[in-house]
């Protein structure tokens, strides 16, 4: 694996890990896709640090969880918004 492809790795788990931050923010951020962010959290750093990969997979998983919530409190200020 390239070093920039590590030290990209290890900078979006480090992010992640200090913000709570989502997927798609972790991308918005960083300059990359998705599937980049997906990719190197669940394949690349779990190769370069275990440890690091399940605590990041800890906040994506209570992401994934929380999900519904956040889509249903963007439609309400939405409409909230659309009313006024």
């Amino acid at each position: 694996m390239k070093d920039y492809i590590e030290e990209r790795a290890l900078e979006l788990a480090n992010y992640i890990l200090e913000t709570g931050a989502t997927v798609r923010a972790a991308a918005k951020k960083f300059g990359v896709s998705k599937s980049t962010v997906h990719q190197d959290i669940t394949s690349r750093l779990a190769e370069i640090n275990p440890g690091l990969a399940a605590e990041v997979k800890e906040v994506l998983d209570n992401n994934k969880a929380e999900r519904h919530i956040r889509g249903g409190n963007a439609t309400k200020e939405k409409y909230k918004k659309a009313s006024a």
